[in-house]
């Protein structure tokens, strides 16, 4: 068997399966990155520009926001993929950043490229970007400015920077004061050091209203009107109760079949069920309740009883909210009315705005703790675009409060830290010292950019900042309105350094993971996104 089979290759893949190996698969992969990477620098920075993304719905997203690009351009191809999870996962660590982060991961792969093509091993070239990432954790502590987190008009920079660029700039001085007071309204002290909890911020949004509208509410504010119109619309001396279940009759566990042979039987089993509505709708009057927020439907006839004892109800509440009321009454949420006491309801006060759209709840309590804020823009994508770029604001002041470290924006940091490990890769022998040099080529990418989305010269603007940087000028970044370098931590363009550092992090992980991939076995079709960079974007889509 062994003589027949000697000098015939052996072939274990199925029908139509493809593999692409060594250098090929390597180019293949890094060309998939890099396109995802082209997808989104366009919208880097201030003057970055935005996307108009539609999807099979018809449904319209305009925003600039890179995580929202990605999500919204449903990618398939498998590498492609990875850096997608590069934009998520900056978003979840650190709220904003997710341009930077995947900007930078198909810079360092572009470069990685080159050096491969020189014939230095993708090992080489991971364990030089893995010393590169490390050193750059440490000169990011050393550039960073520890502030004072009572410094309320620097956290207020940080706020302004994350959203210079974004749909809310217009109105960014105001909406950044609100989101510094919300922060620091879910912020407290533990063991010495100070925690934000952003499960008690909120943010509900309303369109058909200006911006300049938006405000901050102490305690919840609730989109939802009242299940009759002979409720009242307002509480002062609310006892509130939160409801899981529905106040409807209850099926059966079992199919059953009821067969009525004249109105009189009908009548009655109309009436029964009548009268198990109104059995629980007097448990919850007996309780004292007067507002009911519950999380599942209200039945027509509860809804009449409920009005006739003057109980405010409302229904459908979405799941987050009533979690989010729970935290700020200070209460639990019931499941069944068989089980409730008057221990079960929390004090407050429930009003109405002026158009009846709105309700508004406060706690009595001492220990609820919740603020929302109150998003409002002229349309659906204005309010949409507002709310993802305050609550990248959110992130980033929240991060900045609870780790107390700031950067100099404007491509100042990315500068600095180039031109430190360059020094660094002098003293690294062997050719992971190229490595160091091209992840330090990379860093540049993000001034570098800044100036092409400002239509300013990149190269003019990359030597000017190397110059100021030379003489010692730790801060000086690109002020893309005027083109001039100036020094950017006094002009107010501040970020978080946990920002910076999880995009440099997330960037140099996921690249090291596609570099070190030199054998793709596919059981369908690779051609569809085998070809050129420009072709590249139809085929993941």
């Amino acid at each position: 068997m062994s003589n027949q089979l000697r000098g015939r290759p052996m072939i274990i893949l199925g029908e139509g399966a493809q593999r692409v190996r060594d250098r090929d698969a390597q180019s293949y992969n890094i060309r998939a990155a890099r396109a995802v990477a082209n997808a989104v620098r366009s919208t880097l920075g201030p003057k970055g520009m935005d996307k108009m993304l539609v999807d099979n719905m018809g449904d319209v997203t305009i925003t600039n926001d890179g995580v929202t690009i990605l999500k919204e351009m449903n990618i398939e191809h498998p590498t492609a993929e990875m850096v997608v999870e590069v934009a998520q996962t900056q978003e979840d660590e650190a709220g904003d950043g997710t341009t930077t982060a995947v900007a930078l991961t198909g810079e360092l792969l572009k470069n990685a490229e080159e050096l491969l093509e020189q014939d230095i091993h993708a090992t080489a070239i991971i364990r030089g970007y893995n010393l590169a990432n490390e050193k750059v954790k440490e000169e990011l502590e050393v550039v960073s400015n520890t502030i004072d987190v009572e410094d309320l008009s620097l956290l207020q920079k940080v706020a302004e920077t994350s959203m210079t660029g974004k749909g809310t700039e217009v109105h960014k001085v105001m909406l950044a004061k609100m989101v510094v007071e919300a922060v620091k309204k879910v912020s407290y002290e533990d063991e010495g050091e100070i925690c934000v909890d952003l499960d008690f911020l909120n943010i509900e949004t309303q369109s058909g209203e200006s911006t300049l509208e938006s405000e901050l509410f102490n305690g919840a504010v609730i989109d939802k009107e009242a299940t009759h119109d002979n409720m009242p619309s307002e509480m002062k001396d609310a006892n509130i109760l939160l409801l899981m279940e529905a106040i409807e009759i209850k099926e059966t566990e079992v199919d059953a079949k009821i067969n009525i042979t004249d109105a009189t039987q009908l009548r009655h089993v109309l009436d029964q069920e009548e009268e198990e509505i109104r059995n629980q709708v007097q448990k919850i009057i007996d309780s004292g309740a007067n507002v009911i927020f519950c999380q599942k439907a209200i039945d027509e006839v509860a809804r009449h009883y409920l009005a006739k004892a003057g109980i405010l109800a409302v229904r459908r509440m979405k799941k987050s909210d009533m979690h989010f009321l729970k935290h700020l009454l200070d209460t639990t949420i019931v499941s069944d009315i068989d089980d409730l006491s008057s221990d079960d309801l929390s004090k407050g006060k429930v009003s109405r705005d002026d158009d009846d759209k709105l309700f508004y709840v406060e706690s009595a309590n001492q220990d609820g703790f919740g603020v929302t804020l109150l998003l409002r823009g002229s349309t659906e994508h204005v309010v949409d675009e507002l709310e993802r770029s305050v609550g990248d604001a959110i992130d980033v002041v929240s991060q900045t409060v609870t780790d107390g470290q700031v950067l100099a924006g404007g491509g100042a940091v990315e500068i600095e830290i180039a031109s430190r490990l360059r020094s660094y890769a002098e003293s690294v022998s062997g050719r992971e010292q190229l490595a160091i040099e091209a992840f330090a080529n990379s860093l540049e990418l993000i001034p570098r950019v800044l100036a092409e989305n400002a239509g300013l010269d990149p190269i003019d603007v990359l030597v000017d900042l190397r110059a100021a940087h030379e003489e010692g000028n730790q801060k000086a970044g690109l002020n893309v309105f005027t083109g001039n370098v100036v020094n950017t931590f006094d002009a107010g363009v501040i970020e978080p350094t946990h920002a910076k550092r999880q995009a440099v992090s997330s960037a140099t992980e996921a690249s090291n993971l596609i570099l070190k991939i030199d054998d793709i076995i596919a059981a369908g079709d690779l051609g569809k996104s085998s070809g050129d960079m420009g072709e590249m974007m139809p085929g993941m889509m």
